[in-house]
């Protein structure tokens, strides 16, 4: 009668188990999702003036409310796989011509310069000096996404590739980028204003190539000349004080420090 008393009772335990199991999941889920997490309008602290309050005007959107794409939109990491790897469905292939620029150590630094397909709103000449990210370069598909869109605007764009980056384009001098070198974005930036003398220009840095545009924009003020404003993009304002969230787990932290990483070494050895 006991052995009996105690089969009937197993399949309340495996229900028990099944439904943990299933709620262990669904937390999994919603954590990984973010979907706790509210929507918001963008915090913005800025100085009052004219030139915020006419941005402020004229870029109404930010200060409206983020609205996120249904189910993954919260979750950043779903984000950068998604975009960072795959792209959109359709990613486009603005054309452009390569420029190559010899450096004062024999090192040959790269960029594509891409002609606007519209006339500038303003009438103006102006043009784009793009930095993107670390390990980063033209072909990269949220460099390609943002050429386009500024090219359909009426903006010239110059995209510098880091000195070693490109899988193609050997190195002609026992160095590659590094963190705050700001000689190859220099020698592109000169080369835009001999060319087009008439030109204005919109500095734009993505991650580490916002580091290294505001770096060049302070260390002289003659690179400051034509410059009409800087945009960086997801900047890295400390490496050292970045190195220590970069050993966390807390968001993965490690785990995209160990992708970061290993694309660096498969970058130096492939120019050993």
């Amino acid at each position: 009668m006991s052995a009996i008393l105690e089969t009937s009772e197993l399949p309340a335990v495996f229900d028990g188990v099944k439904l943990a199991a299933v709620a262990a999941v669904l937390y999994v889920i919603v954590r990984c999702l973010n979907l706790k997490s509210p929507t918001a309008p963008p915090e913005l602290i800025y100085q009052d003036s004219a030139l915020a309050r006419f941005l402020l005007k004229s870029c109404p959107l930010l200060t409206k409310e983020y609205i996120p794409p249904l189910i993954w939109g919260k979750s950043g990491h779903i984000q950068t796989a998604l975009y960072g790897k795959m792209g959109r469905v359709r990613s486009p292939h603005p054309h452009g011509l390569r420029k190559y620029l010899t450096m004062p150590d024999g090192a040959t630094a790269t960029f594509d310069l891409f002609e606007p397909c519209s006339e500038h709103c303003t009438g103006e000449d102006v043009t784009m000096v793009i930095c993107p990210g670390i390990a980063n370069h033209s072909e990269k598909q949220y460099i390609r996404t943002f050429v386009d869109y500024a090219q359909k605007n009426g903006y010239r764009c110059a995209v510098l590739n880091h000195l070693g980056a490109l899988p193609n384009i050997e190195l002609t001098s026992p160095r590659m980028f590094t963190y705050g070198c700001t000689w190859e974005f220099g020698a592109m930036v000169n080369y835009i204003k001999k060319t087009y003398p008439q030109t204005q220009m919109v500095v734009v840095g993505f991650s580490l190539g916002g580091n290294i545009v505001c770096k060049y924009l302070g260390e002289s003020q003659a690179n400051q000349e034509r410059v009409l404003c800087c945009v960086s993009v997801c900047q890295g304002y400390s490496a050292l004080r970045a190195q220590e969230t970069f050993m966390q787990w807390d968001h993965c932290r490690r785990f995209y420090n160990f992708l970061m990483a290993d694309n660096m070494k498969k970058i130096i050895l492939s120019h050993r």
